[in-house]
């Protein structure tokens, strides 16, 4: 993030521009909309009713409420608040608000501050949404059938982080379900101390269609695509302030039973973050992990088609809002679904998932050049892991056809035995830089007897500040995953410079040397299942 060098520019402005520009045109219609308030509307499907719902500061938020059918009067119910997706209306959750309803919830989704006719702007699961959430639980308990003794947060991406904030800034929630959410915002879209340019735009570029952004938003979502160094404590802090890590305290002394979900391969809240969160709290909790990237796992649900997510999250709140003993709490807490194995796994905590483990040395010394992408990338947000979720087909790259002068390759011999890879793989080695600024990215293949790598995992590293020609230590971990390495492959770490999933910090020239020495070994730290 410092001056941005010319390649490194380019591209941030292009981005920039291409955020900025595509939603100029149609922000100001949400915007005049959200000005006039409609009345309560009676809807066709029994139970449900739509709402002008009061938001902290004098706004209004548009909402919806399922109660139960034959619902006797003076009989109170446990409360579920949604709050909407990132860019999503109100409907989205329709099809889980009414089977919640037809077990017996009271079920109020609202369209998250900022977004289509919803008043106020995006702030990003700031102060302002949080008094959103406490305001809109007031409305509840005055206006349905609810018990104020048993309330629950949930929601998918932006619902999920606002819900986990919420847990620990109002003491009413007793349980949560967050899918495909974050626990540290910096650390999901700025890893490695590199920006994630397709996530970070395809954010703002569907925040700025279906809203309307706030200028604190704005101006970070600009200097963060645009490198500003100088400014890169104001947007540690921004982030901060809207990551649920930061208040783990509050969220383990207010004791809420927290069930959290996510994706592999999800390319704007990766799994790391979720699962380091996870570890923390103290209170009744639940982990699941599936193959798929940013709210995939759980779409089919939303749909209202079969989904294990939304069973597990109906099984959660049925446990910890109604108090049945449905057995969700004896069941390892850990659940994880390998990307190519259909069956689940049950672990008792995060660090019994890779609880083996295997290294493979990265011997000799090798200088690549940067600036030129070698083939090896992490594919394209929100499609290459989808492609692997339901057709088995993650980004590939022909290992042997891999340009050296371009990238840095070492392999493991062939494996007798499937290889069963849980967890997270870290990298040590030692980079030796020939400019003060640069950007690398790791990539996890599985390589088959043909060449051809299937990625198993990647992950970017940015360093600034350093002094030409003297090494310096990485330590790097790779996003989480579980994959199946077949007998007769072999694991293949490929290092280059340049990946269109991130934004890359090479000046013009730069080379990078990675070396190995007795006293301080390079190699990848692979996690495996225990036999």
């Amino acid at each position: 993030m410092g001056r941005p060098y010319p390649a490194l520019r380019t591209t941030a402005s292009i981005g920039t521009a291409a955020v900025l520009f595509a939603g100029a045109a149609l922000a100001a219609a949400p915007a005049a909309a959200a000005r006039t308030p409609a009345a309560p509307v009676a809807a066709s499907a029994p139970g449900l009713e739509f709402h002008d719902i009061p938001g902290s500061g004098g706004i209004t938020l548009k909402g919806n409420v399922f109660t139960p059918a034959g619902a006797e009067p003076g009989a109170e119910h446990p409360l579920i608040v949604l709050p909407t997706s990132w860019g999503l209306p109100q409907v989205e959750y329709f099809a889980q608000a009414q089977q919640l309803a037809d077990s017996g919830y009271v079920v109020v989704s609202y369209t998250s501050r900022g977004f289509w006719l919803s008043g106020g702007k995006i702030e990003v699961a700031g102060p302002p949404d949080l008094a959103d959430v406490s305001s809109v639980i007031d409305w509840a308990l005055a206006n349905t059938p609810s018990d104020p003794d048993r309330i629950g947060m949930g929601g998918v991406s932006y619902g999920a982080g606002i819900s986990l904030l919420a847990a620990g800034h109002d003491k009413r929630i007793k349980a949560v379900v967050a899918l495909s959410g974050w626990a540290d915002l910096i650390d999901s879209i700025y890893s490695g101390r590199t920006q994630h340019l397709q996530a970070a735009a395809l954010l703002g570029g569907s925040g700025l269609l279906t809203g309307r952004p706030s200028d604190e938003l704005t101006r970070t979502l600009t200097d963060f695509l645009g490198s500003d160094l100088g400014k890169e404590g104001d947007m540690i802090a921004w982030g901060k302030k809207r990551s649920p890590a930061a208040y783990l305290d509050e969220i383990n002394a207010n004791g809420a039973a927290v069930m959290m979900g996510n994706a592999w391969g999800d390319t704007i809240f990766p799994p790391n973050q979720y699962a380091s969160f996870y570890e923390k709290l103290s209170g009744p909790k639940r982990l699941e992990f599936r193959p798929g990237d940013h709210a995939t796992a759980e779409a089919t649900g939303l749909l209202g088609l079969p989904n294990d997510t939304w069973t597990d999250a109906h099984r959660w709140f049925d446990r910890y809002l109604k108090g049945e003993r449905n057995g969700i709490d004896q069941e390892p807490p850990v659940q994880l679904k390998s990307r190519t194995d259909g069956g689940y796994e049950g672990y008792p905590d995060w660090k019994s998932v890779g609880a083996a483990e295997e290294r493979i040395g990265l011997d000799g010394t090798k200088r690549i050049l940067a600036d030129i992408d070698s083939g090896a990338n992490g594919g394209i947000v929100m499609l290459s892991n989808t492609l692997d979720q339901f057709v088995k087909l993650p980004p590939i790259a022909s290992v042997p056809l891999l340009p050296r002068a371009f990238a840095g390759v070492w392999q493991s011999g062939k494996y007798a035995t499937p290889q069963h890879v849980r967890g997270t793989a870290k990298l040590h080695t030692t980079v030796t830089p020939n400019k003060e600024s640069g950007t690398f990215v790791a990539y996890l293949y599985d390589e088959g007897p043909l060449g051809l790598g299937k990625l198993v995992s990647n992950a970017p590293y940015t360093f600034h500040g350093r002094t030409p020609g003297r090494p310096f230590p990485v330590d790097l971990e790779l996003f989480s995953t579980a994959y199946d390495v077949p007998a007769g492959h072999r694991l293949t770490l490929v290092i280059d410079t340049v990946d269109p999933l991130y934004i890359e910090h090479n000046p013009t020239g730069s080379q990078l040397t990675f070396s190995s020495s007795p006293a301080d070994p390079s190699y990848v730290s692979v996690p495996l299942r225990e036999k």
